[in-house]
């Protein structure tokens, strides 16, 4: 293998310009070219690349977002469009892709090894922290310290005006954000879609605390555990209590990454490298097990079952008491 190319899609995740770094600097120590890909999957359709050196990536370490930027790309879904792509790949002598993504990003890079024979490694890259087969995901716990400082800041001001807070985060089908965060945070309510919750038990524990003498409270919400609207509603008709809602939305995608992530990206993109240009690797999903980076193929990582935080979420019932 002599030349690869590097590409982020999807949503954006802080971390991922320093995976890209650490791609382009690992792949020029083992006497690769390496080319970027603009705009994900539809960049590589339209021929969107530019080869990268070691100044390329200078400076990115800390940026959020991704310079090489990102789309979605319905076309690559298709046959015809991973035609498209492996010609792009062809044209230019490139012989296996990295990607940055999430969960559909890595699909589309099993398609293009399926259907066109290009080696794909799959570099984990979203905030939700919802890939089964690994234990974080690039830009997670940068997206969990932007919400902590939001929660933080929220504090004060409730605590001055005697009110209830709900904040909002993303996480339709996990809850790994709003269940760190909220621990974190100290939240007296953390509301994730992997477990049921009692509107009317809330209410009634909002009236107790009340009479306790304690009169703000934080409920931190995953977007995808319920309606803001109709949680805040029912609580203010049944606690009689002022509910002020903050929807933080993209503000946690951005952001300067933290130590954490740039050091899961470094691992990440120095794994990813070395896998690739191993003549006997498949195409695979790259992660981490008990500190330990690895890589997973394709198809055992989309197997894989998430598995709640059964403790975590049990130790953020007792604290909140």
């Amino acid at each position: 293998m002599k030349k690869i190319g590097i590409l982020t899609s999807g949503g954006d995740a802080p971390g991922m310009n320093a995976a890209v770094r650490a791609v382009v600097r690992t792949a020029l120590y083992y006497g690769l070219q390496v080319y970027g890909i603009e705009r994900g999957w539809d960049g590589l359709i339209k021929g969107q690349i530019q080869e990268l050196k070691t100044r390329s990536v200078s400076d990115l370490i800390q940026r959020g977002g991704t310079f090489l930027k990102t789309a979605r790309c319905p076309e690559f879904v298709t046959i015809e469009g991973q035609a498209k792509a492996a010609d792009t790949l062809e044209a230019y002598g490139i012989d296996g892709v990295i990607v940055v993504g999430g969960d559909g990003s890595f699909r589309g890079a099993k398609d293009l090894s399926d259907n066109f024979g290009i080696k794909c490694m799959g570099i984990p890259g979203t905030i939700d922290n919802d890939l089964a087969y690994t234990d974080y995901t690039l830009g997670f716990d940068t997206a969990v310290n932007t919400v902590l400082g939001s929660i933080n800041n929220l504090r004060d001001t409730m605590q001055s005006h005697d009110r209830v807070s709900l904040v909002e985060v993303m996480g339709r089908h996990c809850g790994d954000i709003a269940l760190y965060a909220g621990i974190a945070g100290g939240a007296e309510y953390i509301l994730i879609p992997e477990k049921p919750f009692d509107l009317n038990q809330i209410a009634r524990q909002l009236v107790k605390s009340k009479l306790r003498g304690k009169t703000s409270n934080m409920i931190v919400l995953a977007e995808g555990a319920g309606s803001r609207d109709e949680i805040v509603k029912f609580l203010n008709e049944h606690a009689q209590v002022n509910i002020k809602i903050t929807h933080l939305g993209h503000v946690q995608r951005g952001g300067s990454p933290t130590m954490a992530d740039r050091i899961l990206a470094t691992r990440f993109g120095v794994k990813a490298v070395e896998e690739i240009i191993k003549e006997d690797s498949v195409s695979s999903a790259i992660g981490i097990r008990g500190n330990k980076v690895i890589a997973v193929p394709f198809d055992e990582a989309f197997k894989a079952k998430k598995e709640f935080n059964e403790e975590l979420y049990a130790a953020s019932q007792i604290l909140s008491k």
